[in-house]
């Protein structure tokens, strides 16, 4: 059986409580045995990290300890997946340069905050994306920094309503990459639960976790 540890906690907006109740099921349903805890602390024991096959993150803002670090990247590093979404994932520790490098990206402004946008599949042969088309979406648009290395699969558009000068600008919504022998998913959306509401948002954040498993 598959393994999987959820980690929520950080700032209460992005409700990661309610997150990690939605997706511990999914997991379960899919065959894995899920660990949901709300302490860092849970990146210290090493040893059972390195025995995982997937960490999914809810974690917005706060910080992080050297050693949590070193311990999270160094089972990623090591094969095991990373999986995760919006800030609880793309907005976790803004002073730990190491943990963006591992993620690909970092949230850096939401213009318009809770407004209408497109979603828009860039990759129709990936397996995260394949048989979905564009669709739409009621939240916030995340404005990030992205590596260029990204495997970018999903893009949205600022119309530049909010902040006039990024009209036109796009933006990467969902992607994959690796960090050493793991694999690494980030998808933008999901600001709260209901977010996940929308099918498509649900099922690229679910094919994600599956696909960034060891």
């Amino acid at each position: 059986m598959k393994s999987a540890l959820i980690v929520w906690g950080g700032w209460a907006g992005h409700e990661p409580r309610q997150c990690a109740e939605l997706f511990a099921p999914i997991l379960r349903d899919e065959g894995y045995e899920v660990e949901v805890s709300d302490t860092l602390d849970s990146y210290l024991d090493t040893a059972k990290l390195a025995a995982l096959d997937l960490i999914v993150p809810i974690w917005t803002q706060d910080t992080i300890t050297p050693e949590q670090e070193r311990g999270l990247l160094g089972a990623i590093e090591g094969g095991v997946g990373i999986a995760g979404w919006h800030g609880g994932m793309g907005d976790s520790f803004r002073t730990s340069v190491k943990y963006q490098f591992m993620v690909g990206g970092q949230w850096v402004a939401h213009p318009g905050n809770i407004i209408d946008y497109r979603v828009n599949i860039t990759d129709r042969d990936d397996p995260i994306t394949a048989g979905l088309d564009d669709f739409a979406m009621h939240s916030e648009q995340y404005y990030l920094h992205v590596d260029p290395s990204n495997e970018v699969l999903a893009t949205t558009t600022f119309d530049g309503s909010h902040t006039p000068w990024i009209a036109g600008t796009t933006m990467p919504v969902v992607w994959k990459r690796r960090w050493g022998a793991g694999r690494v998913f980030y998808s933008s959306l999901g600001h709260i639960a209901k977010d996940f509401d929308v099918p498509e948002a649900r099922e690229i954040t679910r094919r994600g976790m599956l696909w960034a498993s060891r």
